[in-house]
């Protein structure tokens, strides 16, 4: 159940940020050249995915993209048709604990789905998080699977993230925590086990994400946060140099990001009912030029800096005063 926000500033931050998504509502998106549904902005018609915090691209059913609420709506993942916005299937896992707070999903070389109940809504202080994994349905409609659910630690200490990407060729597991001053890129074992605790080790920093993906051939990392995204040269199992500012739409709580199975186009969601996700052409979306690479050893990635007009530094400020109230009153509710 949600509560009201606790404060009229809360309020009138949700009243500005609802006002100006709306007049951006009706601006036109990129133009798009032969658009296919695998590769066209759609908006999310079913009214039970009401906070979508992840996307990944189905490699089996063309046009099919997959997703999950945010924080405890259940065991469900959500199977999408871009070409018409309706859910095809919600699969419901079995096998695991309560999910607490499941933040990502991304597909794996495996033909597996990994999703990431890696949310700390107390600032980082869960002692440990949950990765689930489970094969991408051969079909598609209402199901329940058996999931394989994986305990995940931090190397240097509990941390809150949104962020979960699997290599598609290495098939290793990576994780970007959450921080507004410094989040740092996480990297898994080589193998999950369900055995023992897995431990995520820090090997490059990263800005404020809310998720990320990997191109289709690996050889690019793209992070996105609530005002920008960035592609990464991958190399060596690390990102590389500053990478390019991708010109990500303004979606208020942007929380996702996916590429097409082709690799042509990038894939960006928020949450809210009824929400849009939009498509932006890879070949279209680096506005800069990557930098040298970075030394060998932990790189370090820092967030460009965006000129905005007053009514965007605006918005912004309502959108930070929502995200605050709605952290106060998921810590009151914990």
């Amino acid at each position: 159940m949600r509560l009201p926000l606790p404060s009229a500033a809360a309020s009138a931050a949700v009243a500005t940020t609802a006002a100006v998504a709306a007049a951006l509502a009706v601006l036109p998106g990129p133009a798009l050249a032969a658009e296919t549904p695998a590769t066209s902005s759609f908006t999310i018609a079913d009214p039970r995915i009401k906070e979508s915090s992840g996307l990944a691209a189905s490699r089996i059913h063309p046009g099919v993209y997959w997703t999950h609420n945010d924080s405890d709506d259940g065991p469900f993942i959500y199977a999408v048709d871009s070409a018409t916005g309706r859910t095809v299937a919600r699969v419901t896992l079995k096998g695991i604990g309560k999910p607490r707070d499941v933040e990502a999903i991304s597909l794996g070389p495996d033909g597996q789905l990994y999703v990431g109940d890696i949310g700390d809504n107390r600032g980082g202080t869960w002692d440990h998080v949950w990765i689930y994994r489970f094969p991408e349905p051969k079909q598609l409609g209402d199901v329940t699977v058996e999931a394989t659910q994986f305990t995940v630690k931090y190397a240097d200490g509990a941390r809150n993230a949104e962020s979960l990407m699997v290599h598609p060729v290495t098939g290793r597991v990576y994780i970007a925590s959450k921080d507004e001053n410094k989040g740092g890129l996480y990297e898994g074992p080589a193998e999950l086990s369900t055995g023992d605790t897995n431990v995520f080790r820090r090997v490059a920093d990263v800005p404020w994400v809310t998720d990320g993906a990997f191109s289709p051939d690996g050889t690019r990392l793209t992070l996105r946060g609530y005002f920008t995204a960035r592609t990464y040269p991958w190399k060596d199992g690390l990102p590389v140099g500053e990478g390019e500012r991708v010109d990500a739409p303004w979606q208020g709580q942007a929380e996702s990001v996916t590429y097409t199975p082709d690799g042509s186009t990038l894939m960006f969601g928020a949450e809210g009912e009824g929400s849009r996700v939009i498509a932006i052409p890879v070949a279209a979306a680096a506005s800069a030029s990557p930098q040298p690479g970075s030394p060998p050893g932990a790189s370090s990635m820092t967030e460009p800096t965006v000129g905005f007009g007053k009514g965007a530094l605006v918005l912004a400020g309502g959108l930070i005063l929502v995200l605050g109230a709605k952290r106060l009153l998921r810590r009151r509710g914990n």
